[in-house]
């Protein structure tokens, strides 16, 4: 099936066709090095991502997909046949991650199977992927704790004497659209069922008072009861991490386009108008709004490409504030400058300056996987395309 072009204006910005191309370029080598050895490709300090030494199947792969991600950006884009051959060269793999190996995954599962499944299907309408988006979604339903409506976040499902009983994380917002997508496939209301409950409960105890967002959230792993925030990305319980905050926005917006339903897009906006509220004039957030002073005050590229499209999920919806897109234009003027984008093709990564953890309260600046692809899905969408997918 012919793939859709995206169709670049001849009025689009300049810096942004230039980093456009930049991740055609670089996802060009990518994809093959990733079809060759697959493996998590997540961050690397020097930009290295193949370096990283976790394999495909290990229950912390949660990043391979952005590069997936990132070539059948590029081939909408381009009809360059190497970028969907590269890509398909993975599908046993994929298939054997939620077959045989199906134990061994978490919630991210969304962020995995929305970028090669679901993306695939909409490209090709090869029912060969639909069948395995499927599958998917089904593993990850089965994460699902009813007595306390949340999807449990990481570990294994038949491991309870874990620390990861019973919590909830911000970023599985991301993983329901795989859910909303399953629902709307198969005709199973369970799938949808199990996403608002989901964003039902985030909504309830993630995001506080003043609109700033908890990292991770804890429920009594046998009552479902609430037992309070916790922390483990960002800089403290109380404090808020930069890019946990964008994945609430972005994620409370395709929430709302899925189901309708304004308390998510409210949600959206006030986490939004807060996230605004607490930029410099650097622009780019630093990786945590309420570092202590002996804090590393690095910034995180990352949440501001994440920040980026959920501006644009705003837009799209018809929500967005004059505050909203102007922040979304000079966000995405910084990522495109030589401060942030790295042009040398024998690095893998694209965008300096993102933030990983490095133990809980701390962090560190690398490229990340994650934000090279959401400022490739950026800079798609600003130049044309219209649908994600998510």
């Amino acid at each position: 099936m012919t793939p859709a072009v995206v169709t670049l204006p001849v009025s689009a910005n300049a810096s942004l066709r230039r980093a456009f191309d930049l991740c055609v370029a670089k996802t060009r080598r990518n994809i093959e090095a990733l079809a060759d050895r697959p493996a998590t490709w997540a961050f690397a300090e020097n930009g290295h991502y193949a370096e990283w030494n976790e394999g495909f199947y290990e229950i912390g792969n949660w990043t391979s997909s952005f590069i997936t991600g990132m070539a059948l950006l590029a081939w909408r884009e381009s009809e360059e046949e190497h970028f969907i051959r590269q890509v398909e060269r993975l599908e046993p793999w994929y298939a054997a991650k939620v077959g045989e190996h199906a134990a061994e995954t978490m919630h991210d599962l969304g962020f995995l199977y929305s970028l090669y499944s679901v993306a695939l299907y909409k490209l090709t309408g090869d029912p060969r992927h639909r069948e395995l988006g499927l599958k998917a979604a089904e593993v990850l339903a089965g994460r699902f704790i009813p007595q306390g409506n949340y999807i449990r976040a990481w570990g294994r499902m038949d491991e309870a004497s874990t620390d990861y009983a019973g919590l909830a994380i911000i970023d599985c917002m991301m993983n329901l659209p795989l859910l909303h997508w399953a629902s709307e496939e198969s005709g199973d209301p369970r799938f949808k069922e199990i996403a608002v409950r989901h964003s039902d409960t985030t909504l309830r105890w993630f995001v506080r008072p003043d609109d700033t967002v908890y990292h991770s959230y804890r429920f009594d792993p046998e009552l479902g009861s609430p037992a309070g925030g916790d922390n483990y990305c960002g800089r403290s319980i109380e404090s808020q991490w930069a890019r946990g905050t964008t994945w609430a926005i972005y994620g409370f917006a395709m929430a709302c386009r899925y189901t309708g339903d304004t308390r998510y897009l409210d949600a959206a906006l006030r986490v939004a108008r807060k996230f605004i509220s607490l930029l410099d004039d650097e622009v780019v957030p630093v990786w945590d709004f309420g570092l202590d002073a002996g804090a590393p005050f690095f910034r995180d590229s990352s949440a501001a490409a994440v920040a980026v499209c959920a501006f644009q999920e705003l837009e799209a919806l018809g929500a967005a504030e004059g505050s909203i897109t102007a922040t979304k234009h000079a966000l995405l003027e910084r990522l495109c400058s030589d401060d942030y984008l790295d042009p040398d093709l024998s690095v893998e990564g694209v965008l300096k300056h993102g933030q990983v953890g490095d133990g809980v309260g701390q962090a560190k600046s690398a490229y990340t996987s994650w934000g090279d692809y959401y400022l490739m899905e950026a800079l798609a969408r600003e130049m044309g395309m219209r649908e994600t997918w998510w």
